[in-house]
Parts: C-alpha cells; sequence; structure tokens
C-alpha cells in the first residue's frame, strides 16, 4: 500500500479522499489555488502546496503542476478525483512517467473511453447494444440530414470528446438542423478544443442507469450493481440514488454482465462506470463510460458496504479483489442529492458569497460529503456543488423520508442553495412512486419552480411552526414587560384559548393555540379543523432551525426573519409566512406589506462572472425576459434577461470583460 498520496482536486472530494486515506494510514497531500489558500481541503490534508492562481487553467489544470507537488512532498501515487484532470490521458502519462501512480485505468483505456466514437465501437464489439447511429463524426450538415433521415427523427448531436451534456443538441426536425449543428460545434470547441460531432437516435423520455465497476491487474473485473440518475437539470445529475426502481436482478444481471464485458474488452482497471439509456420497455443501450470515480458513488458504498475509494488505493497498488461477484449483495436503498450554491428561482444563476452559517444534518443513516464550512467562499472559478446528502434506508421509501427530513434540517447562509428545489422534487408523487426520466424537471418544473402548488398538509404543518413562533416570542415578551404590567394594574393573563391567522400568499389559516405552549410538554394547536399533537421544543428567541413532534413524528424546519415576517423552508415549501391576532387582521390594511421591486432603467450584474457575449447593440428594441449578456461563473454559461420591454441606450461592457455583481450591463431609454 502506498505511503503517501496526492490528491489532484479540491472541495468535498479531496476531503472524502483524505477520510479514507487516514483511515488506511496513509498520508495525503493537497493542492490549491489563490482562492483556495483557506480552504477546507487544504486544511484537513497533512500537506499542501500552492500551484498558482485561482483560474482552474492556471492551477488545477496545469499538469506540470500538479506533477512537479507530487515530486516536491515524495507522494508514491496521485488520486484525481473527478473533474479537472481526472479523464485527461496525458496526466496519466505523465504520471507513469514520473514512476508515480495513477489512481485510475491505464492511460490506454482513458483514451479509448474518452472518445465517444471509439468507445461507442468498442461497445458494439463487445456486444453492448448501443443507440441507433453513425459512429464517425459527421462531415457537414448535409451528411447529418442524410443520417437523421435513416435512423429517424427525433437525433440528438454530440461531441465527440468531454461530456457533461455539453455540446449535446436534440434535433426534431430537418429545418433545425443547420443552426443545432453550428451550436454544437461552438460549444464543443469552447469546451473541448474539438469540433467532431456524432449523431444518434435520441431516446425519448429515457432513464439514466449506469453499473459500477471495479477491474483489478490480475484480470479480475465485478460490477456493483447499478444507480438511476434519471433526475438531471442541463444533462446535470441532481438526485441519484442505488438501486434503480426499475431494475430488477434478471435486468441487473444483463446490465452488468455488459459492462463487465466492456471492461474487459477495452483492457479496464480501477473503477469505472458503464453508462446506459433506457427506454419504456426496458431496453438499455450504451452512453459513456467514465474513467473515474463518479460523484454520485456514496449511494453505491452504502447499498454494498464497500469504500470505493480504498478499493482504488489497493487495485492501483497491486491488490487483488478481495471478492467475486457472487460475493456482492445490495442491502436496502441509498439516495443523494447535489447540494450546490445555485438559485432556482432565478434560473438556476450560480451564486457567490460567504457562508455565514451551516449546520449540516447528522443521525443514523446521514451521511453529508461536504467542501465547506462556516466562512467558506464560494468563487466564480470553480463548480458550484457544495456538498453531496446521501441517505440510506431499508427502502426507498424510507431512504426518501430520511433524506427529506435532513434536507429540512440543512442550513446554509450566505449563498442561496438549491435545498428546497431538490426537496420539491423529492415531495413530488411521481417520484415516490419511482416514475422518472431524464425530463423529469422539464415535465414537473417552470425553470426551478414547480408546476403544482405545494401539499395542503404541508402547508398547514408550515403555518403551525410559524405560528407556533410567533406566539412564543410575543409570550417572551409579555414575560419580559409582566413586571411594568402589573405597576399599571393591567394583570389580564393571556385567554386559555389563543387565535391566530396565518397568511403564505393567498392562503390563509385560522389556528387556534388550544393549550398554552410549554417547553417540553405537549400542546394541542388546531388548524382549520384538523387537530395537532406538538412536543414543544425548548425554544431560543431566534432560531433558524427548528424541530418538531408533531403527532408522534419528527418534522424540521428552516426560518429566516425578513422584517415582520417569517420566511419557512419546509418539504420543498419556500415562502414568507406573516401571522397576526384577531384583532390585527381586522386592521391588516395598514400592515406593512411585501412589495414586488419595480421595473428599472437598467441591467444589474445578478452575479461575479466574465461576460463571454453582448448579442445585444445601443437603440436596438428588447423584449422582458431576452437574454442580453451571456455571463460566464463556475463553469457555467447563463444569460441575463432583460427585466422590461424596451430600447437599449447603452451597453457598459464587452466581451472579456470581468464583472461583479450589480454592476451596471446596459441601460434602457427612459419612457
Amino acid at each position: 500500500m502506498f505511503k503517501k498520496v496526492l490528491i489532484a482536486n479540491r472541495g468535498e472530494i479531496a476531503i472524502r479522499i483524505m477520510r479514507t486515506c487516514n483511515r488506511l494510514g496513509i498520508g495525503t497531500v493537497a493542492v490549491y489555488s489563490d482562492a483556495d489558500s483557506r480552504s477546507l481541503h487544504r486544511q484537513f490534508a497533512d500537506e499542501a502546496v500552492h500551484i498558482g492562481p485561482s483560474a482552474s487553467q492556471q492551477s488545477y489544470l496545469v499538469i506540470e503542476k500538479i506533477i512537479a507537488a507530487a515530486k516536491e512532498t515524495g507522494a508514491e501515487a496521485i488520486h484525481p478525483g473527478y473533474g479537472f484532470l481526472s479523464e485527461n490521458a496525458a496526466f496519466a502519462k505523465a504520471a507513469a512517467a514520473c514512476g508515480i501512480a495513477f489512481i485510475g485505468p491505464p492511460t490506454e483505456a482513458v483514451q479509448i473511453m474518452g472518445d465517444k466514437i471509439t468507445s461507442k465501437e468498442l461497445a458494439k464489439n463487445a456486444g453492448v447494444p448501443v443507440i441507433p447511429g453513425h459512429i464517425e463524426a459527421i462531415a457537414d450538415e448535409e451528411e447529418a440530414l442524410i443520417i437523421a433521415a435513416e435512423i429517424g427523427y427525433p437525433i440528438l448531436l454530440k461531441p465527440a470528446a468531454g461530456g457533461g451534456g455539453k455540446g449535446m443538441r436534440i434535433v426534431h426536425q430537418p429545418e433545425e438542423m443547420k443552426d443545432a449543428l453550428a451550436a454544437s460545434r461552438k460549444e464543443t470547441q469552447k469546451a473541448f478544443n474539438d469540433t467532431r460531432v456524432f449523431v444518434e437516435r435520441y431516446i425519448e423520455q429515457p432513464r439514466h442507469i449506469e453499473i459500477q465497476v471495479l477491474a483489478d491487474v490480475h484480470g479480475n473485473i465485478v460490477h456493483l450493481g447499478e444507480r438511476e440518475c434519471s433526475i438531471q437539470r442541463r444533462y446535470q445529475k441532481v438526485i441519484e440514488e442505488a438501486p434503480s426502481p426499475a431494475v430488477g436482478p434478471e435486468l441487473r444481471e444483463r446490465m452488468g454482465k455488459a459492462a463487465c464485458d466492456l471492461a474487459r474488452k477495452a483492457g479496464y482497471v480501477n473503477a469505472g462506470t458503464v453508462e446506459y439509456v433506457m427506454d419504456a420497455d426496458q431496453n438499455f443501450y450504451f452512453l459513456e463510460m467514465n474513467t473515474r470515480l463518479q460523484v454520485e458513488h456514496p449511494v453505491t458504498e452504502l447499498v454494498t458496504g464497500l469504500d470505493l475509494v480504498e478499493m482504488q488505493l489497493r487495485i492501483a497498488s497491486g491488490e487483488p479483489l478481495p471478492f467475486t461477484q457472487k460475493d456482492i449483495r445490495l442491502r436496502g436503498w441509498a439516495i443523494e442529492a447535489r447540494i450546490c450554491a445555485e438559485d432556482p428561482g432565478r434560473g438556476f444563476i450560480p451564486s457567490t458569497g460567504m457562508i455565514t452559517r451551516y449546520a449540516a444534518p447528522k443521525g443514523m443513516g446521514v451521511r453529508v460529503d461536504s467542501g465547506v464550512n462556516i466562512g467558506s467562499k464560494i468563487d466564480v472559478y470553480y463548480d458550484s456543488m457544495l456538498s453531496k446528502l446521501i441517505c440510506y434506508g431499508q427502502d426507498r421509501e424510507s431512504a426518501r423520508r430520511l433524506l427529506l427530513e435532513s434536507l429540512n434540517g440543512y442550513h446554509i447562509e450566505g449563498v442561496s442553495t438549491n435545498i428546497d428545489f431538490v426537496s420539491t422534487v423529492l415531495c413530488l408523487p411521481e417520484f415516490a412512486a419511482g416514475e422518472l426520466s431524464t425530463g423529469f424537471i422539464a415535465q414537473h418544473f417552470d425553470g426551478g419552480i414547480a408546476k403544482r402548488p405545494p401539499k395542503q398538509e404541508d402547508m398547514a404543518l408550515a403555518a403551525l411552526a410559524a405560528t407556533l413562533i410567533y406566539h412564543t416570542r410575543t409570550v417572551a415578551v409579555r414575560e419580559s414587560l409582566k413586571h411594568l404590567i402589573s405597576s399599571i394594574g393591567a394583570t389580564r393573563e393571556l385567554p386559555h384559548q389563543v387565535r391566530y391567522k396565518c397568511r403564505s400568499g393567498e392562503e390563509v389559516f385560522d389556528i387556534t393555540m388550544e393549550t398554552q405552549p410549554i417547553s417540553g410538554e405537549v400542546c394541542m394547536i388546531r388548524v382549520g379543523e384538523e387537530r395537532y399533537a406538538v412536543r414543544i421544543p425548548y425554544f431560543e428567541f431566534f432560531r433558524r432551525r427548528l424541530k418538531l413532534v408533531i403527532n408522534g413524528q419528527t418534522y424540521r424546519f428552516r426560518i429566516r426573519f425578513d422584517d415582520s415576517f417569517m420566511f419557512m423552508s419546509f418539504n420543498g415549501i419556500a415562502q414568507l409566512f406573516e401571522v397576526y391576532s384577531p384583532r390585527e387582521w381586522n386592521l391588516i390594511q395598514y400592515m406593512p406589506k411585501k412589495q414586488d421591486k419595480g421595473q428599472s432603467n437598467v441591467l444589474l450584474c445578478p452575479m461575479p462572472g466574465l461576460v463571454v457575449d453582448v448579442p445585444v447593440q445601443k437603440g436596438e428594441r428588447v423584449f422582458r425576459g431576452q437574454s442580453l449578456v451571456i455571463l460566464e461563473s463556475m463553469k457555467m454559461e447563463s444569460g441575463v434577461p432583460s427585466p422590461i420591454d424596451g430600447v437599449v441606450s447603452e451597453v457598459l461592457v464587452q466581451a472579456g470583460q470581468a464583472v461583479e455583481a450589480d454592476d451596471v450591463l446596459i441601460r434602457f431609454e427612459n419612457k
């Protein structure tokens, strides 16, 4: 086994690898950029080497700097994690040339499987089903149209290099081909410095199923079952689980055998993942092979009991697999949610800033792989993923409910996150029923907003929690002034029953405290006609997280005080709640209300980033929602929409310019 390993990555995956190394007694070396000078992964490592400026092109993607750091510290091996250089054949080759073990597959396997055209040809030769299409890169639009006519629409244009959905375009009819091909090649060139694109049949409403494989240098290959990764947005996974609710033992055996056959044909060694798309008739087709550890590997670890990083280290040091295929057993269910710094309510634009509060969930069956904490700075330079929350249960429903409860208690302030969005996904009955496809989010959401309202029961519980907090604060204030009240002869106690009105948006709830809430005791609270037995916690005056036991079941709520209102987060609900006494309710027209911001004659920058393009000019008429400036932030391009219908009077930025949040990008003519 190795004595010292350099981790050529950052954030949560670097820390996750270090934890296994620490358990095995292996020394760890971190590398870090200027932006990561105070990062957790630097602090967690035994040693750390600075490798350059914040931009990954000048630090984490520079092979020479990583190799130099390994030499300087005497590291015997390099673990690339995922992303960055993890699937770069030149990196693996450079490490081998210096006598440093690359914890991953051989260079040849990285090259073959990293190219979608050659990997698809290899899969075909290995007897693995492939999607109907044209394996060779297309020359031009005319050839693409001929191929599309042969295999039938809709078709998918896919880049030969890279992954992550970049460069992919769906074409439903011939008239769309020209623009789609041009856009695909432009994005492919920018992302991978490669313009090769090929054509294949687009499988509508598919499931995304992947098989985890392990292969050692002695020729032993096993698979560890499947993961369901169908909940995606822009081809990026959001929720993953193992096993899949759509895969039974017989299908699992066929998919696993095909994955092992492909790995054997490629001369594969170490951990890898074979990805498939599966149609409604359970026909599966090879998509690609990822020659690295996957982001979602923890769900496989929880249902198999294996540490995949440990397996990678042992395989790379020459050890044989300690088990055979018949020893692999899947037990229970695990579901993972990716926690990202982004704002679903604003089109999922990346969110940057300093994390001012951070409290991760804990407990039996709960695992958090995180790269951040209080004080962590979230910059524009890297991926928006902050952490992964993984929950395990004896069956899918228990895992789903535990994950939902854990998300309710996951508290992050300082940056916007997708926590409530993920919670909403988990609450949908279609998700609970396992009715999944890669189009799930587009089908059930408009942007980041669910197309259907939250469950009435969940709204009632959120209103109950908001009212309980309001009541407790009111009583606390009354108690603090009790000596003054008695001195003027006003000694009236609160009535036995206290009634309130709780409003959120257009919904109004009648809430009655049937018994007075006392810490540690059970209080009866009625919401409408429903009665709830609520065990009262020991309150703090301005607590931001609340755990209530209601009718014997535990619920968690996140609270943010917004002026005189409360912003409640619970089971995907993320709304303002206002609580009034009956007297206040009668005077509600005089109460403060949240006002929508009016239209502006300027376009403000929503986040720090780099201007990629400004597709409008002075004097041009634009429309509300039209993308006027394209920004790049956190490895993503986002359009900044116009806030009004109007005419551009001044363009204040240009391509290549760095901008900060709230910078004025464009001015409009005053009406």
